[in-house]
């Protein structure tokens, strides 16, 4: 059965111009692009859609950064989608995650690290509703 995730590109990776080499990466994985956009997260989109960190140490410089630029929103569809788009991120930290993912070739630090994907199918549902 299809599976359906969420795939954000964030800002660091645009402003290197890495966005057309990841859904380059995403396709090659053999996910299906349900829908895709470009926007700008507001102050307040970002504090919504990361709320469930409120209160965290890193909430407000990841709201910061998630506001510093454009990112992409990807709706994806495949067979197992969550896991196999959480294995082709790779770790958050690029200095461990495996070679080959998006985050060891893409990612600057744990913070600025390159892309984002649902971790479970309710959040990957409430995340899809969020931006499509």
């Amino acid at each position: 059965m299809k599976e359906q995730t969420l795939a954000l590109i964030k800002p660091d990776a645009i402003s290197k111009r890495f966005q057309g080499l990841i859904i380059h990466d995403i396709l090659d994985a053999g996910f299906e692009i349900k829908a895709m956009k470009m926007l700008h997260l507001s102050q307040d989109q970002a504090k919504a859609f990361y709320e469930v960190h409120k209160g965290k140490d890193f909430y407000e410089p990841l709201v910061a950064f998630m506001t510093s630029g454009s990112i992409i929103a990807l709706h994806l569809e495949k067979e197992n989608a969550i896991m196999d788009y959480r294995t082709l991120m790779g770790k958050t930290d690029p200095e461990v995650a495996a070679s080959g993912t998006l985050r060891h070739k893409y990612a600057e630090t744990t913070r600025r690290n390159a892309v984002h994907g649902s971790d479970s199918p309710e959040n990957a549902k409430k995340e899809i509703a969020f931006f499509f």
